[in-house]
Formats: structure tokens, sequence, C-alpha cells
């Protein structure tokens, strides 16, 4: 018989009090979940008080960048798997069923979740299929899917590289050497704040001209100016 899997989530948060209080009243009423533990770059205490409130774990980081506050964090975790969640992201029971359930598969070394968008609007749904096909086909995995691995797995990477952005891609490229990667159903939704914000088209085009720049050698921290329009 299977001895139980045992699961830490992961959440970085930098600044976003209500996000981090909706995401841990959730998980506070999953099962499977053994431990959280909080990565958090925010400037003042708030985030840490309801990390706190919530008996969660909690790890000060120096300066925000979600890789270096993942890899704070999952310092801290003692499961077999740990799941780095974004606290913009749901999870809801069916998701930890399915993560656990996949994980019990010894040649299963991560993955991440299908993805849908949480805002219903007509101009977003043609991504989910497109998402699905590319995830399926071998495709990045991003942190707003939900991305999982084994901790044995996640040491021997030496979690996330320290980039200021794309810190998901490069771990998702270094997890596909390590094994058997899954994506799973039910899909997750994530927040589409910047879709509905600057337009989906819009959006996508330039995150995927980012995909494309770093696939050809643009450095991190490049993109990252770019990104957030500041000189690099």
């Amino acid at each position: 018989m299977r001895s139980k899997m045992r699961l830490s989530v992961v959440i970085p948060i930098w600044d976003d009090p209500s996000a981090l209080r909706e995401i841990l009243t959730t998980i506070a009423c999953l099962r499977g979940v053994d431990e959280v533990i909080i990565g958090d770059a925010s400037a003042n205490d708030d985030c840490a008080q309801i990390a706190t409130a919530a008996r969660t774990r909690h790890v000060r980081c120096a300066k925000p960048g979600r890789g270096q506050q993942m890899n704070a964090a999952a310092s801290m975790a003692t499961s077999d798997v740990i799941l780095f969640q974004h606290a913009d992201t749901e999870l809801r029971q069916a998701h930890v069923d399915s993560l656990l359930a996949a994980m019990n598969e010894c040649d299963v070394v991560g993955g991440a979740f299908h993805r849908k968008f949480d805002a219903r609007h007509p101009r977003l749904m043609w991504l989910e299929g497109w998402n699905r096909i590319l995830a399926e086909k071998g495709g990045t995995l991003f942190g707003d899917q939900s991305l999982f691995v084994r901790r044995e797995v996640f040491e021997r990477m030496d979690g996330y590289r320290a980039f200021p952005l794309m810190e998901d891609v490069d771990f998702s490229k270094r997890l596909r050497s390590e094994g058997r990667r899954v994506v799973l159903d039910p899909p997750i939704a994530t927040s589409a704040r910047h879709h509905m914000k600057h337009g989906s088209w819009r959006t996508s085009l330039r995150n995927g001209t980012m995909l494309l720049l770093f696939a050809l050698g643009a450095s991190p921290d490049f993109l990252h100016a770019w990104y957030y329009r500041k000189r690099p």
C-alpha cells in the first residue's frame, strides 16, 4: 500500500494582501495540503500578519522577485511535493486531488494545470484551446498554471534561477529534462487582469514577443526592464 503523498504549497507575495487573504481562506478548506509557506517581499507587514493569522509559515525576502521568493519559501518545505501557487490563481479541491493522484505515479517529476481565464470574456476564449494544445505538445509551463514538482527533484535542480523575469520559463525547460511532466485537468483559472486592461491580442503579442526574445538569448534583466517600461 502506498504511503500518503504530502504536499507543501508555496505562495510568493508582494504587496497584495487581499489576494493572499483570499487564497489562504480557500486553502484552509482543502484536504491534502500539509503545509503552506509564504515568500513575502512586501514593503509592509500586512501580508505577514495575514500569514500569521492563517497559521502558515512565513519567510521575509529582501526584495521582490518570484524566483528568489519561491526558493526561500521552498527551502523550508518538508513535504514530498511542492506546489508553487500564485495568490491570484484559484486552487480547488479537485486540483489538489488531481495533483496528488498524478504524483503517486513514480515516473512523474512534476507538471502544471491546463489554463482557463476567470474573467469570462468572448475575446479571451480562443486562448484556452491554444494553450491546451501547446501544453500537451510539451510546451512551456507557466507560473500561473500552478507549477508543481517533487521536492527531491526541485533540490536537484537547485530551484529557480534568480531571474527578475522568465524564471518560470527557465524552470519549465529544465524540468522537462528531469523526466515525465504532466499537465492536469481540471483547468485552473488565473487572473485575466492584464488581458482585460490592455487587451487580449496586445497582451498575447507582447508575451509571445518576450518568449521569442528570451529563446533567442535576450537577458531576463533586459526583458524585465522592457516589461516594466524602464531603461535596462
